[in-house]
């Protein structure tokens, strides 16, 4: 039977498999801000652990996202022996800043109360978060991508590719991997004309001419909930997108 779990560093599953990597095994880290953030009540997941991927995936008050649909599309695709993770990583209305290993500390110190009471439950620091959950999962599976959404406060900011461009690099460095191997696919961020940050598609455009191996996901023609966030159909939609250049890349790369 096809499988897909979730890892949980910040919370995540458990699933026992054999201590050799398990090529079979495909890993993706999904990270930015709300677009990116999907549900996650208290089912009494454990730090550190592997769990099938049934919503929710992150915290309690937020809505389904991206990865779950990605995810779902993925083993509907690939073949049954393919098992498929996803490590998620995400604060709603974050800067780019909080994954910058040189400047998430200033960041976080000017932040207001409710975002650093999220930041602190990844330990203070996301990004080591979601590198510490990755190394984990590194030991039963293999990382094929990383899979972004985030922008909106940073809307217009022209050199935000290069700032991504510096977190990507920054994954690959502390997890040994290489950016052949490992895609990124950036989502873009609401398109609708009373969109609060459409002008920030015209800055993501850009990712792939300075990220080599990298994609744009469009939000074209996707329902939204309010001028930031897609509705649920939305969020389906938007993961299938991420999993369909995915699915692209896997068949080229064979």
């Amino acid at each position: 039977m096809k499988k897909f779990y979730l890892f949980i560093m910040f919370f995540f599953v458990a699933l026992v498999f054999a201590n050799a990597t398990d090529q079979n095994f495909y890993i993706y880290l999904c990270f930015g801000q709300s677009n990116m953030e999907v549900d996650f009540p208290d089912h009494g997941r454990v730090k550190g652990q592997w769990y099938t991927a049934t919503p929710p995936l992150c915290r309690n008050w937020t809505r389904i996202g991206p990865a779950d649909y990605f995810g779902r599309r993925m083993v509907k695709e690939l073949p049954d022996s393919i098992r498929v993770g996803v490590i998620v990583v995400a604060i709603g209305g974050c800067d780019i800043a909080l994954f910058e290993k040189d400047n998430y500390e200033r960041y976080t110190a000017t932040a207001d109360d409710w975002m650093k009471s999220v930041i602190e439950e990844y330990g203070g620091n996301p990004y080591r978060r979601l590198v510490e959950a990755a190394t984990l999962a590194q030991k039963e599976g293999v990382i094929r991508g990383v899979l972004l959404h985030q922008g909106e406060t940073n809307t217009g900011q022209e050199n935000w590719p290069d700032r991504v461009k510096r977190v990507y690099e920054n994954l690959l460095y502390d997890l040994s991997l290489k950016a052949e191997d490992t895609p990124l696919l950036v989502g873009e961020v609401m398109s609708t004309s009373d969109a609060c940050c459409a002008a920030h598609n015209a800055v993501i455009s850009e990712v792939p001419s300075v990220i080599p191996n990298s994609y744009v996901i469009s939000s074209e023609g996707l329902p939204s909930q309010d001028e930031a966030h897609f509705s649920t159909a939305g969020y389906r939609e938007l993961g299938e997108r991420y999993a369909e250049q995915m699915l692209k890349i896997l068949k080229t790369s064979k």
